[in-house]
């Protein structure tokens, strides 16, 4: 059997691999940069890292279950503590051995039953025949820039670009957005720059990081409570420890907690509350260094950033081949393909608390179902049906995410864990017991 091509070695590529080695399948990697890490390691040409990043979920809701964050590690890790992490993951699971490093993937297209991959390193190109396809590239590499309104003279850059506050030394600076990269970046620019304002075209959702010493996202402890419930205590608790946004000049949200991705983050308000952030409306027009808002004020700026977040992006591969339909491709749990059984997206998801383990669990479940198409079994052939009569449905849990390109691969947490793990016991049922042990939690292979 030919191997599976994997691209990129950032988390969801590493397990990817090796869940893919655990059941014997044969498969290659392939990474741009010199070492593993992906987004988290800052020195990759594809990263877009800044240096006061730090992780929004806490370490422990965060890492792999079988391969749990040293202790000494803060509960909010930072970029550098999560690149030794995934460097220190794919040495014990011997992962290394098994990437091309310095290997940019050019082009994928399919070949008969497979797929042709044709790589580039060191300018020399190779094209190799394959079984199947992982993608496993990440979402947050391709800018999204909206042209501005007007012409715009100053120096314009967008977050992906920014790595440093230095490069807000005495600078009159617009942030435009207010993801959680764009708040970190104006807390960021803070401590440089002669005037720091914040551009929002609609309300946000604040959380802290803290409630009551503990990191918010381990609230309630292993306690499953209902939706609604668990919104209008999370709410309680945000008002009282931080209010409510129109307290400190900023739109209220026009949408329901969890509806889109709350900004965990709490030094935007204070230093709103200090003054030393100013909120702006939605940008009218601007001219020259001259910005315009929609409540008639107008200021100058030296330098404005465009937090405007990422779009997806496979430019080796035909967009054809993704089942595209309308801001994502139409994959069933984000994942398989309804009419192909050797292409597989990795990692093109975000739900709140879903952790490194959610993505770990779509790994495990692609191996298996490889494993079991290779193999005839009867499972593979049911969850194949189930792939194809289910493509479109959306693991949403009932929840109405905003129609917004990067709410498009959003899905309900605890709905989408449910769904994998009855097709993962499914596909189990009929697997030899030659297949595979059990250890640390995880599927393994024996020889």
């Amino acid at each position: 059997m030919k191997p599976y091509a994997v691209i990129g070695a950032g988390p969801m590529g590493l397990c990817t691999v090796r869940n893919l080695l655990k059941l014997g399948i044969p498969c290659i990697g392939f990474e741009v940069h010199s070492d593993v890490g992906g987004l988290w390691d800052i020195n990759s040409p594809t990263s877009t890292m800044y240096e006061s990043a730090h992780l929004i979920s806490s370490k422990r809701m965060t890492e792999f279950a079988d391969f749990p964050m040293d202790e000494s590690v803060a509960d909010y890790p930072s970029h550098r503590d999560m690149g030794d992490y995934f460097r220190s993951y794919a040495r014990e699971f011997g992962l290394y051995g098994h990437y091309e490093f310095d290997t940019e993937v050019v082009q994928c297209v399919r070949s008969g039953d497979g797929w042709l991959v044709t790589t580039r390193r060191n300018w020399q190109e190779k094209t190799r025949e394959f079984s199947g396809l992982l993608i496993a590239s990440g979402t947050l590499h391709y800018p999204n820039q909206p042209e501005l309104p007007g012409q715009y003279t100053g120096e314009l850059i967008h977050s992906s670009q920014y790595r440093s506050p230095e490069i807000f030394a005495g600078k009159r600076v617009l942030l435009i957005g207010c993801g959680n990269s764009g708040a970190d970046i104006a807390v960021d620019a803070v401590h440089r720059a002669r005037r720091v304002d914040i551009s929002l075209r609609r309300g946000y959702h604040f959380l802290p990081k803290y409630i009551f010493g503990r990191p918010i996202d381990q609230l309630g402890g292993k306690l499953k409570l209902p939706l609604t419930l668990k919104r209008r205590l999370t709410k309680a608790l945000i008002r009282l420890s931080l209010g409510s946004p129109s307290q400190y000049g900023l739109p209220e949200p026009e949408y329901r907690l969890f509806e889109s991705h709350p900004v965990v983050n709490s030094l935007l308000l204070h230093h709103i509350g200090h003054g030393d952030i100013n909120p702006r409306p939605a940008i009218m027009s601007v001219d020259g260094h001259k910005v315009h808002f929609s409540d008639g004020d107008y200021e100058e700026y030296d330098l404005i950033v465009q937090a405007t977040g990422y779009k997806l992006h496979y430019p080796f591969v035909d967009k054809a081949e993704l089942n595209w339909n309308g801001h994502a491709p139409s994959l069933y749990l984000n994942i398989f393909h309804p009419k192909s059984d050797n292409f597989f997206m990795m990692g093109m998801i975000e739900a709140a608390g879903l952790g490194w383990e959610g993505r770990n669990m779509q790994a495990e479940l692609v191996a298996l179902y490889i494993h079991q198409l290779i193999a005839g079994a009867p499972s593979a052939n049911r969850f194949r049906k189930v792939i194809q009569q289910k493509s479109a449905k959306r693991i949403d849990g009932g929840m109405r995410y905003l129609d917004l390109e990067r709410m498009a691969y959003y899905v309900h947490k605890d709905s989408y864990v449910k769904v994998i793990k009855k097709h993962k016991a499914d596909l189990l049922k009929d697997l030899s017991p030659q297949a595979l042990t059990y250890q640390a939690g995880g599927l393994q292979a024996t020889s």
